[in-house]
């Protein structure tokens, strides 16, 4: 009995390490967050930038921050920069109507027209782009809950009428685990990346001396292999791969986004 509660606990203990979309804000934020706001809406966009950027660094990033400093990105003409942070908004509030609106019409703005390529856990569970991780994790505590709640019932009572109820609920946790395991892991796989400067040649090895194979824009969402001494191997969906600069291009999610 101790250990069935004792893992329950334990269990909804860890949600507080699971990033939520809504940004909690301390006095201090919400002052910086309003005064961003405020600047973006009297066109001061450098300053808006700023402003949120202040925010994303002090641990305050959340969807509508990451939306925002897209939107402020869009109007100073950093197009990659935009739609970097469309996208990471897109990780933490996939519904929302006008940053899908918005990261659609910026990424019509590119020049480099390369078909999204997805991996098996992406196109199998295509569904869950419509989820952020937060919320599959908490439908996933509610199964939880239920099915030792359940349990616990049928160990000191065992009602007969249970056992159906308990079936299902079974069903329904493995599937939220399952869903809720196939998310993390398309976030902690994400090796999306964007370019970020206007016009970037792709080199054949890591040395800017190394013949150039093709060039890629602003803009463009490409698939990022690995780093190497301030460069980065980069992939695109028809096999082609070549080497850039770091400052060139950045992931959008994973340890860069993270830390």
């Amino acid at each position: 009995m101790k250990r069935v509660i004792g893992l329950t606990i334990a269990l909804l203990l860890t949600a507080f390490v699971i990033p939520s979309p809504a940004t909690v804000l301390t006095n201090g934020s919400e002052e910086l967050f309003f005064n961003a706001n405020q600047a973006y809406k009297e066109g001061r966009f450098n300053e808006a930038i700023d402003g949120y950027l202040r925010l994303i660094e002090s641990g305050h990033a959340g969807g509508q921050i990451h939306y925002n400093l897209g939107n402020a990105y869009f109007k100073t003409g950093r197009l990659g920069r935009a739609i970097l942070e469309y996208e990471r908004a897109r990780l933490l509030i996939p519904r929302d109507a006008d940053l899908n609106f918005n990261l659609a019409h910026a990424r019509d703005q590119a020049k480099d027209v390369i078909p999204e390529s997805g991996q098996f856990a992406d196109m199998a569970f295509f569904w869950l782009k419509s989820f952020n991780l937060a919320e599959l994790f908490w439908v996933f505590v509610l199964f939880n809950f239920l099915l030792w709640t359940t349990l616990v019932i049928r160990l000191f009572r065992k009602p007969e009428w249970l056992f159906y109820p308990l079936l299902i609920i079974l069903t329904f946790w493995l599937i939220s685990g399952l869903f809720f395991g196939v998310k993390w892991y398309q976030i902690d796989t994400d090796d999306r990346a964007v370019i970020l400067q206007g016009e970037v040649n792709v080199l054949a090895g890591p040395d800017s001396g190394d013949t150039v194979l093709f060039r890629l824009h602003e803009g463009t969402i490409v698939r990022q292999e690995r780093s190497e001494d301030g460069w980065k191997l980069l992939r695109l969906p028809d096999k082609k791969r070549g080497w850039v600069e770091s400052k060139a291009v950045q992931l959008i999610s994973g340890k860069a986004w993270r830390r």
